[in-house]
């Protein structure tokens, strides 16, 4: 089936959403893509013991702030609820679960193919966020390893580590909340490939704005934005705090090979485990995107705001500079800002 649509929203996240928001206050015909069953993007898969307290700074949607929750709430159900009760507040356009599988130039159009059929659009709005694209280091002898390796993104619960050895990878945010998660009932070994930086104070009119304007730099140059922990350093967040009381903030330099009982290393020694788990983070997920041929020489997607340089009609927000919440919220008024001028007398709905 091939439907037709003035602008298609790929991902009902925090972008997705203040996308939709903007797109319907402004008289856009539009859709939103979902690929999730349910309300509330990459939040709905977080492990429980994500909690309110421990998230970073969950910001409002615009049009409607987010109510009084508790701060002991998973966070994989408090945002959730949030989202959907914002979905049903402004009866917005979404349609799931939809996987798009390829966007392509189509003359004047680009077309959406997705397994729920296809979609002839002016403009796409991409908000696929990270958390479908897990980065999983290759690395010497993980195929002979006889313990369970697995990444940030299966991770449900620390007491299923009970007992275990466990070497955790990774030098982010999600690394450290489960090294100290799992360091309470297990024996943990953290590696990272650099020593770790952590700041006693972020603070956002200085660091944010220095932070935001490397991130610009990067993305507008064409090369690949990393995790924003990449550029700010590491937080002495309440949890990291715990882990050092504890004794189990200590950082060893990353293994040189993976063998069938453990971990081989830097000095040589044998360290056995019987469980990795690599915290090493997400890249964003644009697979679908591919056949648009829109990475320059860097490796990177060359931007000017939201908009992609070579093809003024892609904008992708919850990316690079807009990964964060707040982010998410200013990318998705301006993506539709930009197409209020590529496309000056949307349909009205």
């Amino acid at each position: 089936m091939e439907r037709r649509t003035t602008v298609t929203v790929i991902g009902g996240g925090q972008a997705g959403l203040s996308a939709a928001y903007h797109l319907q206050r402004r008289g856009f015909d539009f859709v939103v893509l979902d690929a999730d069953a349910g309300p509330g993007g990459a939040w709905q898969h977080r492990w429980a013991s994500l909690t309110m307290e421990t998230v970073n700074g969950i910001f409002d949607l615009p049009g409607l702030p987010k109510p009084a929750i508790d701060p002991a709430e998973s966070s994989s159900t408090a945002i959730p609820r949030y989202f959907a009760a914002y979905e049903r507040a402004f009866d917005l356009p979404i349609l799931r679960p939809v996987t798009v599988q390829a966007v392509e130039r189509d003359g004047d159009d680009l077309r959406v193919t997705t397994d729920q059929g296809t979609w002839l659009t002016s403009a796409v709005i991409n908000a696929t966020g990270t958390w479908t694209n897990p980065l999983l280091p290759a690395y010497l002898g993980a195929e002979t390893f006889r313990g369970r390796q697995l990444h940030t993104h299966e991770y449900t619960d620390a007491a299923e580590f009970a007992g275990r050895r466990v070497a955790i990878v990774g030098g982010g945010i999600s690394a450290i909340q489960q090294l100290e998660e799992i360091s309470r009932t297990a024996t943990t070994f953290w590696y990272t490939r650099r020593e770790p930086v952590f700041i006693d104070e972020f603070r956002p009119e200085q660091e944010g704005r220095s932070t935001i304007a490397k991130v610009i730099a990067d993305v507008e140059a064409g090369r690949p934005s990393s995790s924003v922990v990449s550029y700010t350093g590491l937080g002495w967040t309440s949890y990291a705090r715990a882990a050092q009381e504890r004794g189990v903030l200590t950082r060893r330099p990353m293994f040189t090979a993976i063998e069938p009982t453990g971990v081989r290393e830097a000095d040589g020694t044998l360290t056995e485990v019987d469980t990795i788990l690599w915290a090493t983070g997400f890249r964003a997920a644009l697979a679908h995107l591919e056949p648009l041929r829109l990475r320059g020489p860097l490796g990177g997607i060359p931007m000017r705001g939201t908009q992609v340089a070579a093809e003024p009609r892609i904008h992708l927000i919850g990316y690079g500079p807009s990964q964060s919440t707040i982010g998410a919220n200013r990318a998705g008024r301006e993506a539709v800002a930009a197409l209020r001028r590529l496309i000056p007398e949307p349909t009205r709905i």
